[in-house]
This record gives C-alpha cells, sequence and structure tokens, in this order.
C-alpha cells in the first residue's frame, strides 16, 4: 500500500484557503442538491469524499438515485468525466487501456482506457467479473496504469464513484475486500421521504435536473482545494483517537476482520475535508465520529456469532464511537 499521497502538513490552511474550500464546496453541494431531492448528507460526504482524495461506493436497490448522484458530481466539475457500465462480459482493457500495433509505424501505440479521466462513473460495479473488477486495484490506490510493463499516470484529482446493487440481487458479483478497502466510504441512499418524492415528480417528470446542472469549478480549482484541505491540522489527540478507533474493530468479538491502516489513513483525510468544510483548520473528534461509519463499515467482516445475532456491522461501529474515548487535547 501507497502511503505517499498522504504528507504531514507543517503549517495550517490560511484562512483565505478555508474559506474558498467554504464557499466552492457549498456551491458544489447547492447544485447537486438541486438534481437529487431530500438527501443532503449524502451530497455532503460526497463532496467530503472529493476533497479527501477519495473513491466512493454508493450502494443501495435500484431506482433510489445512485447513478444520478455521480453524475450530478461529475457534471458539477468542469473536468473530464467517463462513465463504464460494468456488465459480465466487460474486459479489463475496457478500463485500464490497450496497445495497439500500428502498422505504419511498426510500434505499439497504448489506447487509454475509460479510468483516464477525472470523474469516472462506474455503474453497477458488481456486476462485473472478478477479473474486470480487479483492473481497478492499481489505479484507485496509485492513480496510475500498468499495460505491459509501461506505467501511465491518472489525471489528477481523479475518483472513482461506483454504484452497486446489494449483493443478494441476482447477477452480481461481491467485490473483492481488497478492492471494498480502497475506496474511501461508503453510502447508502435510501428511499426518499413522501415531501421529497413529490418534488421528485415536479421536476423530473418533464425533463432531467442533470440537463440545467452547470459546472461550479474545473480540474484546476478541485486540486487547489484539495491542497487547502491537507493542510488542515490533526492534533496528536486527534490522531491517536482515529488509531485507538481502527484498533478497537481489529479487537471486537463480533469481527472477524477489522479495519486496515488504510482504512485508518482515510478516516483522517476525510476528517480533515470535514472540517475544512465547515471552515476550520483543524480537526475535531466530531469531524471523526461524523464519519466513522461510513468509512469503516464496508470494510468490516463480521463474526458467525455476529451474524447469528443479526447485528449489522453499522452498529457494531457505532457501539465502538461510544465506547471508545476521546483523548483529551493537549
Amino acid at each position: 500500500m501507497t502511503l505517499s499521497r498522504e504528507s504531514a502538513p507543517t503549517t495550517s490552511a490560511p484562512s483565505g484557503d478555508l474559506e474558498h474550500v467554504v464557499a466552492v464546496g457549498g456551491a458544489l453541494a447547492a447544485a447537486m442538491n438541486g438534481v437529487i431531492e431530500g438527501k443532503p448528507e449524502v451530497v455532503r460526504t460526497a463532496v467530503t469524499v472529493l476533497l479527501a482524495e477519495g473513491h466512493l461506493l454508493v450502494e443501495d436497490v435500484p431506482g433510489v438515485g445512485k447513478t444520478m448522484l455521480a453524475k450530478a458530481l461529475a457534471r458539477s466539475i468542469d473536468a473530464s468525466a467517463r462513465r463504464v457500465q460494468f456488465t459480465p462480459d466487460l474486459l479489463p482493457s475496457d478500463i485500464t487501456g490497450v496497445s495497439i500495433y500500428n502498422q505504419e509505424t511498426r510500434e505499439f501505440e497504448f489506447r487509454p482506457g475509460a479510468v483516464f479521466a477525472h470523474v469516472v462513473v462506474g455503474d453497477e460495479i458488481n456486476r462485473a467479473s472478478p477479473k474486470a473488477q480487479s483492473a481497478l486495484l492499481e489505479c484507485m490506490e496509485e492513480a496510475q496504469v500498468t499495460v505491459d510493463g509501461h506505467t501511465y499516470e491518472l489525471p489528477h484529482p481523479f475518483i472513482i464513484m461506483a454504484t452497486q446493487n446489494p449483493v443478494e440481487m441476482e447477477g452480481t458479483y461481491p467485490l473483492p475486500e481488497a478492492q471494498r478497502d480502497r475506496f474511501m466510504a461508503r453510502l447508502s441512499m435510501g428511499y426518499p421521504t413522501p415531501t421529497a418524492e413529490l418534488d421528485m415528480l415536479d421536476h423530473h417528470g418533464a425533463r432531467s435536473p442533470l440537463e440545467d446542472l452547470r459546472p461550479v469549478t474545473d480540474a484546476e480549482g478541485i486540486s487547489r482545494l484539495i491542497r487547502a484541505v491537507r493542510t488542515v491540522h490533526a492534533s496528536p489527540a486527534v490522531r491517536q483517537y482515529v488509531v485507538d478507533l481502527a484498533a478497537a474493530t481489529r479487537q471486537h468479538s463480533m469481527i472477524r476482520l477489522g479495519a486496515s491502516p488504510r482504512a485508518t489513513l482515510h478516516l483522517l483525510r476525510a476528517g480533515r475535508a470535514h472540517a475544512a468544510l465547515a471552515g476550520r483548520d483543524h480537526v475535531l473528534p466530531d469531524d471523526i465520529q461524523a464519519l466513522a461509519r461510513v468509512v469503516l463499515e464496508h470494510r468490516l467482516l463480521l463474526s458467525s456469532e455476529a451474524q447469528l445475532a443479526r447485528r449489522s456491522a453499522g452498529e457494531v461501529v457505532a457501539e465502538i464511537v461510544h465506547r471508545t474515548r476521546v483523548p483529551a487535547s493537549r
């Protein structure tokens, strides 16, 4: 696992940079909320993952707006965006690219695949075979693709927003643990409230609101926000709290496989983005607690006792957050 993308800053973010994060982040959320009815927390988490340099997995039953959320984020940024429909016959080369022999030059030329974009929307990722799914492992962790011994860098910023239906739906392949661990957060859309569903009928009935969505910023603008988020200060006490939460998942009797060191890193980076969007130049334990479930839940494997007791991973994470002592500031 490569940890080079997380470099500890020596200074906090200037107030001007944080004001810019709040302004642009709020504009992104407002634009997406105009498309996704009644899900402000889901939208805020998606923006948080984007600014934390992570990848987002949206899991729920069909028809609740998973793909719409991903497309709304992609259209809110004036940057390259590609959509991949994952199907059982999808090949790894369709995702990463392929080297093709050019008879005129008598050399192999690399044809980039769908992953070469700032925002990649992977629709129903668990409908592709494990072989195709594993093509995403390198690019999700290292922001690069290796084909025929040559390594190609992916554009920055780079985010994969994948959707999937629950694994009990027919025709799906469960995501391997190594790939789930590369997603910074997993969201569940849930059904809209009756009021939000009524508003959806009014706003979506005649035309798609995506047609009216205009970009809020561009790729360079997002890169600037990411640089500001990296400088948000995380005190030793907060870092210890993140480590304590991860360690608790590895020692819990209801968990067979706990959070990885990558999960610890993702939780801290997401906490920095959450704090920056709130206009703070430092991370609070509240930021970590607000994101613990969406960052940790999908990585945990429950024990057979937990499954017999009908405990969910989310319930176990909530229990761990409640029981873990918040370190005193120092």
